[in-house]
């Protein structure tokens, strides 16, 4: 094996965060709470007046639903409403009297059968006028009920294309051409430890005042109620503000304070929380706000590997290799905690020679801050002390 760098490729995703043991020795297999495609794997149960929130709000409901879903629903408004106007222009003829007298003069032209009315009301609504059937002059409520169905056609036209242009203009759909890693890696940067994951844009345009988010969440069960605790912890990043022109890696800097601090590579093993990474951004071409979201399990963090690089700089432009958007590299990372690496690392600097004040001048300097001008003072009286 050459040069000590090894090519890893990303982990399976999969919807289940391996077994742990708990304090009765118990092994419990938990799912995740973000599933990989940046769905919750939650169920609403025993929702209050749930069918009555859903027709309350039914533009978001008819946008949520599945295509087939919502152009069976649409099929079925518009059949509907031709057999709903039908069966009323041939209760009108039928009351004119045009089915039994085909000599007076009817209330709609060659309407004397309920197949005739319900033609009559599609090619109303639909506005294709065949040229066989139309209104007389003879009955007022036969052209009440033909202004009707032509205003109620209109809002079901209008409704029908407003859903299908914001369903088809969904954030979900945008938010699928945005991606995360499959893995996140633990590496050293600046001399610290620091948790990190990459994000990219598989499309050309731009975004606009991309941030990005994590956090860490902790399950707390109790085996004797059943009860699980949800405990959400932030995580701070550094340059959270992100340009996705090409795909950036985000770092998260262990330190004090932060949930990982005191996490070892085999306390990480141990561990069953789940971290969440999340970036909004607003798309230049359409100015809608989306957000993209993954998870990550314990066993999805990959200690001591870095991702590799996958930009390449030509005389003209900088080409991404997104085949590489996956692969980590091995690097050496001690398999210790920030917190005890932190010690380990302060421990090994050397200590600082004792500063000896021979003279006011090292002490006037000593006191505004200047160490270096403090001890050439104090070497200087020394040496003017030793001529004497």
């Amino acid at each position: 094996m050459n040069s000590g760098k090894v090519q890893y490729s990303g982990v399976k995703s999969s919807d289940n965060i391996q077994s742990v043991v708990t304090d009765d020795s118990c092994y419990s297999k938990k799912k995740r709470y973000v599933r990989k495609d940046g769905s919750c794997n939650m169920v609403p149960r025993h929702v209050p007046e749930k069918w009555l929130l859903w027709v309350t709000d039914i533009f978001t409901t008819l946008v949520e639903i599945r295509w087939r879903v919502m152009l069976l629903t649409f099929a079925l408004s518009y059949i509907l409403s031709w057999l709903f106007f039908g069966i009323i222009f041939w209760i009108i003829a039928l009351t004119h009297g045009d089915m039994k007298n085909p000599n007076n003069e009817p209330c709609i032209y060659e309407v004397r059968s309920f197949t005739a009315a319900f033609l009559f009301s599609l090619e109303t609504q639909t506005t294709i006028g065949y040229g066989f059937r139309g209104m007389s002059e003879n009955c007022m409520i036969a052209i009440i009920v033909v202004t009707i169905q032509d205003v109620i056609s209109v809002f079901i036209d209008t409704f029908v294309i407003g859903i299908a242009v914001a369903k088809m203009a969904s954030a979900r759909k945008r938010a699928q051409t945005v991606g995360f890693s499959k893995s996140a890696v633990i590496s050293i940067h600046d001399g610290h430890l620091c948790l990190s994951w990459r994000v990219g844009d598989f499309r050309r345009n731009h975004m606009v005042e991309g941030t990005a988010n994590a956090q860490v969440i902790e399950f707390q069960a109790n085996n004797n109620t059943g009860k699980v605790d949800i405990i959400y912890k932030d995580l701070s990043i550094e340059e959270r503000s992100v340009i996705l022109a090409t795909p950036t890696t985000i770092v998260h800097k262990i330190l004090p304070g932060t949930p990982l601090y005191k996490m070892s590579l085999k306390d990480l093993r141990k561990e069953s929380f789940e971290l969440v990474v999340s970036f909004t951004y607003t798309d230049d071409c359409t100015g809608i706000l989306h957000q993209t979201r993954t998870s990550y399990t314990p066993s999805e963090i990959l200690w001591g590997q870095n991702f590799q690089e996958m930009i390449r700089v030509t005389r003209k432009n900088y080409r991404v290799d997104y085949a590489l958007f996956n692969h980590t590299v091995k690097v050496p990372v001690p398999e210790l905690s920030a917190e005890e690496y932190d010690i380990k690392k302060y421990s090994q600097q050397p200590k600082h020679k004792p500063l000896h004040i021979c003279s006011p001048a090292a002490a006037v300097e000593l006191v505004n801050g200047n160490n270096l001008e403090a001890e050439k003072a104090s070497t200087s009286s020394a040496v003017q002390e030793h001529k004497l």
